[in-house]
């Protein structure tokens, strides 16, 4: 029997196999097939943490962190033959599905990358549930990160799973309706659907991780060796918004806050995002779930504003001189949105939030100058191609707060760098 991570060279793969591999003797198998390293250069950006071949990693974890239980295995999840005969071989007790085209931006580029992201993303899930029924692997507990982005922007707190559905005087927990707003985050909507029908149908036992946003620039498993390192990406496609803000700062740049930026939105650091998932995985075999659960995988909520000016603050102490500029946003969306989100299971499987975020903010600006010049270098990356096609006539809008606490705006051009 082992563990099987797929979507283990990615940035929350590969610091979570290291950690499930380092908590257990059994097999854990990587699976992976460098999608992401060639979608980050199709958009002509680059991580800015240097991230070494997968051989050469799996060699140094072993060497290093002493994980003689680690292998790579190279494959496309999308391809059923390969899943067929990777569940057969390995007979997994647990799956830690990490894979997926990760970037709502970038499933919004064209329809051939809508397609792209949703194909890939619902295929590969599709095929590892058809294949553990299939080979006779119903008990094998599986693990998916989907993300909390399913949920969309409600105007009451969202539940840790199902929401409850009242007509006719009659009352009932249904599953939470798909509210995504992307074509990226509608995959894992679509997702979530299939898992629940998979437990339903084949008795799968489910625990659907809805994500949040992941930031940080490793673990304690990854700061062993710089060649553990897991990828860093601060691009407008790639780069979650607390990295690419980060990176901006970094680099002399004025961080980009679209619209007024007082939409709240879910986050984690990544030491606790890992921390659950090994949790899950490492769970009790004799007390294995056999039922479908769904964990919010969020410490917190924090506004796009707030986020900047957390950023700015502890810039300061390194000595940057940071702006923040609110853009005409090209997302549509609530930009005074005051997201509230259940998180009491995942929050009760960590134990409780280990990184604030301005300790985060102040380990990646402490890694970004290290790697400043990858970062300048690629600074044309941090806004989308549709605003940097014409950089000099850059909108950019000023807020000012009234007594009274509402946003007016003053609309000028400036040029933008």
């Amino acid at each position: 029997m082992s563990i099987i991570v797929t979507g283990a060279d990615g940035y929350l793969g590969w610091p979570t196999a290291l950690r499930i591999a380092d908590r257990t003797d059994e097999r854990v198998v990587l699976v992976d097939n460098f999608g992401r390293r060639e979608w980050v250069e199709s958009v002509g950006s680059t991580s800015a943490v240097p991230v070494t071949h997968i051989d050469e990693r799996v060699d140094v974890a072993k060497e290093t962190l002493d994980l003689a239980n680690i292998s790579f295995v190279e494959g496309d999840l999308t391809d059923r033959s390969f899943v067929d005969q990777l569940l057969s071989v390995h007979e997994p007790e647990t799956i830690v599905h990490t894979a997926a085209q990760p970037s709502a931006p970038y499933s919004q580029i064209n329809g051939e990358r809508a397609n792209y992201t949703q194909h890939n993303n619902l295929q590969s899930t599709r095929n590892l549930l058809w294949g553990l029924h299939e080979t006779g692997l119903e008990d094998t507990h599986f693990i998916e990160t989907t993300t909390t982005g399913v949920y969309g922007a409600p105007e009451f707190p969202i539940p840790e799973g199902g929401a409850v559905m009242e007509n006719g005087g009659e009352r009932d927990e249904v599953p939470f309706p798909a509210m995504a707003g992307s074509w990226y985050h509608l995959s894992k909507s679509h997702d979530a659907a299939n898992m629940r029908l998979a437990h339903t149908q084949f008795g799968l036992p489910i625990s659907d991780v809805r994500t949040a946003i992941v930031y940080g620039t490793g673990t304690n498993e990854t700061a062993a060796d710089p060649r553990l390192s897991t990828r860093f990406d601060f691009d407008y496609y790639f780069g979650v918004v607390a990295h690419r803000f980060c990176a901006q700062a970094v680099a002399g740049y004025p961080m980009t806050v679209y619209g007024k930026g007082e939409q709240r939105k879910p986050f984690i650091a990544l030491e606790d995002a890992v921390e659950g998932l090994a949790q899950l995985a490492l769970g009790d075999p004799d007390a294995r779930p056999d039922d479908h659960v769904v964990y919010n995988q969020v410490t917190r909520a924090i506004s796009i504003v707030e986020m900047a000016e957390t950023v700015a603050d502890v810039g300061s102490e390194f000595g940057l001189d940071v702006d923040v500029k609110h853009f005409e946003n090209p997302r549509e969306e609530d930009e005074t949105h005051k997201m509230e989100i259940e998180n009491d299971r995942y929050a009760d499987l960590i134990g409780g939030q280990s990184t604030t975020f301005e300790e985060g903010v102040r380990q990646i600006l402490e890694t970004l100058l290290d790697h400043e010049g990858t970062v300048t270098a690629h600074e044309d990356r941090f806004l989308p191609d549709v605003l940097t096609d014409d950089e000099q006539n850059e909108t950019v809008i000023e807020f000012t707060e009234s007594e009274e606490s509402d946003s007016s705006e003053e609309i000028q051009s400036v040029s933008g760098k």
